[in-house]
């Protein structure tokens, strides 16, 4: 199998599955290693799907159980830092490459090796996602809420996914659960942006100002309207995301990284509509 063609997030679940056999002083890497890793993954897209597949947290905890009734070798007669994989992670390995190229990606990443451990479980998984209902279609499901119809074309995919939720705030949703302070004095600056945006050519209204005169408050204003119902018509139920550029940037070591973020929130934005603004 070509280890060029996994994304980095998946190299690094691969390595944290062989450091975890290693640690259980098991001699092979097995799919529990790999389910595992892929769930304690930091800021594990996993993780974040089975939360929305309502997967309850006992799932890792029966994972774990499965994981210790793996035989360990220790002493002398076991190879330090030396570990196989097992012939059924290696199918489920290429069940994830080939789940690859039917869903048309240029990338093996972590979904995918989800997949194939779906695709082609050994007993302990059988058993496990029988007893938790986890399955292909509720999980292509979930993954389809936060990756859209974007497809795999970098080794680093995984940061797109649900942007918005990762790099912008729904103002709509704080004013939900009256999270934001009331907004006092800026009637007619709110009303006038409820004009432009209410506009059928020339809506992008833009606020500017010095930093703290208030361009948030205005903001934070129309949400709050919009879920009192004080709006037109056009503007009901939408959505108001405030844009965090310090997380868009964060992290983004690598030549285009920055700008992949980007064009995923841009591609939020516009798969969405006009229901968000």
């Amino acid at each position: 199998m070509n280890m060029n063609k996994f994304t980095q997030r998946s190299m690094e679940v691969l390595q944290s599955a062989q450091t975890l056999a290693i640690q259980h002083n098991n001699q092979q890497v097995d799919q529990q290693h790999l389910l595992l890793s892929l769930l304690q993954q930091e800021n594990s897209l996993l993780a974040q799907l089975f939360r929305r597949m309502g997967i309850d947290e006992g799932f890792e905890a029966a994972l774990e159980q499965e994981l210790g009734k793996i035989p360990s070798v220790t002493g002398s007669g076991r190879e330090a830092d030396k570990v196989y994989i097992t012939p059924q992670l290696d199918k489920a390995l290429a069940a994830a490459e080939k789940q690859a190229e039917r869903m048309k990606d240029e990338y093996i990443s972590v979904e995918h090796l989800f997949l194939g451990l779906v695709e082609a479980p050994n007993e302990a998984l059988k058993r496990l996602f029988r007893q938790f209902g986890v399955g292909r279609d509720g999980f292509l499901k979930a993954l389809g809420e936060v990756r859209g119809g974007a497809r795999v074309t970098t080794d680093t995919p995984e940061d797109t996914y649900d942007a918005l939720g990762k790099y912008a705030q729904d103002l709509v949703a704080l004013a939900e659960q009256q999270k934001l302070d009331p907004v006092i004095g800026r009637d007619e600056e709110v009303r006038n942006v409820i004009r432009i945006l209410s506009r059928k050519t020339k809506n992008n209204p833009v606020l500017i100002g010095e930093p703290g005169v208030g361009k948030t408050a205005i903001a934070e204003g129309l949400a709050q309207r919009i879920v009192r119902g004080d709006v037109p018509a056009g503007l009901k139920e939408r959505r108001i995301f405030s844009l965090d550029m310090g997380a868009l940037i964060a992290g983004a070591k690598f030549r285009g990284e920055f700008e992949e973020r980007l064009k995923a929130v841009l591609g939020e934005v516009k798969r969405s509509e006009g229901r968000i603004i």
